[in-house]
């Protein structure tokens, strides 16, 4: 799909990827799913956290994305293993590799997080968090 660009009040517009079309799906899951398995080692997640981030995934799906990782991803777990690496490139943008490795699971002081590490409050939160803990951490390195 060509990808639309115009420039609108001085900002750039680009039409998103249509991640409903199936063929879409196809080649952007034979990258992400390795990717958010190796994101989820380097921050030494639990199966069942892994689980939870991609949507409430069950322990048979999830066993099966690990090992085969030939699987096509719906529009929604595309989106998630997005947020998740862009979350996974702005902390290592930041900060030392096994400090961005180890933030995701350490208690925060941030009102955000209300002392709780923050992959507690991805869980909980869904896409929502996972918008959020993107765009703040996207702030803090000066990014759009």
């Amino acid at each position: 799909m060509a990808t639309l660009q115009n420039v609108l009040s001085g900002f750039l517009v680009e039409e998103p990827m249509d991640l409903s079309r199936r063929e879409v799906q196809e080649r952007l899951s034979r990258a992400a799913i390795p990717a958010f398995f190796r994101m989820a080692q380097a921050w030494g997640l639990r199966d069942e956290d892994a689980r939870r981030l991609l949507g409430g995934v069950s322990n048979g799906a999830y066993y099966q994305l690990k090992r085969a990782n030939k699987k096509t991803l719906d529009q929604d777990r595309l989106a998630r293993i997005s947020l998740l690496l862009g979350i996974f490139k702005a902390l290592n943008i930041l900060y030392s590799r096994k400090l961005a490795d180890a933030w995701i699971t350490r208690p925060n002081s941030s009102p955000m997080f209300a002392g709780e590490p923050p992959l507690a409050y991805m869980v909980r939160g869904g896409v929502p968090a996972l918008m959020r803990v993107r765009q703040l951490l996207d702030a803090r390195r000066g990014g759009r």
